[in-house]
């Protein structure tokens, strides 16, 4: 396995396990869906799995994690917005 190969199953397992475990904590109501991390969790476990995907040329389940990326990427900048809105109005 080279050293490319190696980085991909490492950002696929990865992206899994963050994916997973954003949920559970949400189910576990740890986090909430409004918290940055549950967001980034999703967005950075997404990139992986998407890049893991297309290396291996499952390009459905790439498609689905970079849609995933993006709805986490829109609901992390609506987060930041609305706390950069509420601090101004301090």
């Amino acid at each position: 396995m080279t050293a490319i190969q190696l980085a991909v199953e490492i950002a696929g397992w990865a992206g899994a396990v963050l994916i997973l475990l954003a949920y559970l904590l949400l189910s576990a109501h740890k986090l909430n869906s409004h918290s940055l991390t549950y967001q980034g969790m999703n967005v950075v476990g997404a990139a992986g799995i998407a890049l893991n995907s297309w290396w291996y040329g499952a390009v459905p389940s790439a498609a689905l994690n970079v849609v995933w990326l993006l709805i986490g990427a829109i609901a992390s900048w609506r987060i930041l917005k609305k706390k950069g809105s509420s601090t101004s109005a301090m």
